[in-house]
């Protein structure tokens, strides 16, 4: 357990009252889950959550030695990862949190635990396996809101034939059992109609859903509703062609929000037939595919950069390669060169069951392009290699005359071992 944990969390930990803890102390006593709290103390939201998840911290852990196991057993672990930027604000919040957090010097690890489960946003807690590191459940406020007493422990991921089963609704009332989705291509569906992103999302895909259909393929959409009221569901549920799980069954749709572990709406996760999912990112090929002649939208190891993609910048480490768009072929040179370095690292992570550390992209020139380079401060150059965090407000770059598959190689096997220095966006 300990080399699997100390490689996510390095190998020592910070108790509340200052000491440190090693990383491998925590398998003698017993915790086989850990969940990482990605928080900061001046956050409302964060000071909410935490009295939350303090409580049912307690409650668990208590519940635990009650049932006979002992101090030693406690199997459930909670590390504070904090986006404090001061350390004596950092030291307030851990003396006042019952678990243990990561070193506030640790700042290069804090920034890869961010960019390696994709928080977009705080307060965020997933649960991690103890022996793994693996992801067993990437929105953990969902279940202490769901679970208060733990009884579901350890919150592992289930089937999504399982998680959805039940009766799905029509827009006119018929209510169908979830068992008609088998055999067939699955988009799950979480929206708002209070969210205007949402609105202008489900105008295109009703006519992405008619155009699949009409093309003979067996595709059916689940929507999973954040609605503020059932009438609002009502209203919005009217303008949609597919399935729903009905507002009433809150525990079902929070069900499929933590099997997913959704932040932000809309989101669009396509299935296959078997259930797995094919693309977290279904929002953005619904706008870049709007003749939907590349369903079911298996991932591309490299994108061209656009106005629909250019969100997934956000979501951690880019590679970027610039290039002269006016040159005819140039952004599809571009992509072959990246490609076989991308599909090399999608497979290595995709073997140990964790999502790559880097997205990859090549950008031609056009206004939004423009816009990039004006944020990150890059210069003009072309072609220009370079690594993006915003999450980190960091950027590597190589301006060289030539990029060849050696350089690119090479550039992000040091990214990956820490070996390049950041410039700052």
């Amino acid at each position: 357990m300990a080399g699997a944990l100390a490689e996510v969390l390095g190998e020592v930990l910070v108790a509340p009252d200052g000491e440190e803890v090693a990383v491998a102390a925590l398998a003698a006593r017993g915790v086989s889950l850990v969940g990482l709290y990605f928080g900061c103390s001046l956050s409302g939201p964060c000071a909410q959550v935490g009295a939350s998840l303090a409580a049912f911290y307690g409650r668990f852990r208590g519940e635990a030695a009650a049932a006979g196991a002992g101090a030693g057993a406690q199997r459930l672990e909670i590390v504070f990862v904090s986006a404090e930027q001061e350390q004596q604000q950092w030291q307030e919040a851990v003396r006042a949190m019952p678990w243990l957090a990561l070193p506030f010097a640790d700042k290069r690890r804090k920034l890869k635990l961010w960019n390696k489960y994709r928080v977009s946003n705080i307060p965020s807690l997933i649960f991690i396996d103890a022996s793994t590191g693996k992801v067993v459940c990437r929105n953990g406020l969902l279940v202490i809101r769901d679970d208060p007493e733990g009884l579901e422990f350890p919150w592992g991921p289930k089937p999504f034939s399982e998680v959805v089963a039940g009766p799905l609704l029509r827009n006119n009332g018929q209510s169908l059992d979830s068992t008609t989705l088998e055999g067939s291509h699955v988009g799950v569906y979480f929206s708002a109609h209070w969210c205007p992103p949402c609105r202008s999302l489900t105008r295109v895909l009703v006519e992405s859903y008619r155009k699949i259909k009409e093309a003979g393929q067996k595709f059916e959409i689940v929507f999973v509703s954040a609605d503020r009221s059932e009438d609002s569901f009502k209203q919005y549920f009217s303008e949609m062609p597919w399935l729903a799980v009905p507002y009433a069954d809150e525990a079902r749709r929070s069900r499929l929000n933590r099997l997913y572990g959704i932040q932000g709406i809309p989101t669009l996760i396509v299935l296959d037939a078997k259930g797995d999912v094919i693309t977290r990112q279904g929002r953005v090929e619904v706008l870049n595919d709007t003749e939907c002649r590349e369903f079911p939208w298996h991932p591309k190891p490299v994108l061209e950069l656009t106005d629909s993609n250019a969100v997934q910048l956000n979501e951690g480490p880019c590679l970027v390669l610039f290039v002269d768009s006016e040159d005819d072929g140039e952004s599809e040179a571009a992509k072959q060169l990246i490609q076989p370095i991308a599909e090399k690292i999608i497979a290595k992570y995709k073997a140990k069951d964790e999502e790559a550390p880097l997205l990859f992209f090549v950008a031609g020139e056009d206004d939004m392009t423009d816009s990039l380079r004006d944020y990150t401060n890059l210069p003009e150059a072309a072609p220009l290699l370079t690594i993006l965090d915003m999450s980190a407000r960091a950027k590597y770059v190589m301006d060289v005359e030539e990029i060849t598959p050696e350089i690119v190689e090479a550039f992000v096997s040091d990214f990956l071992a820490d070996k390049l220095k950041p410039e700052p966006i």
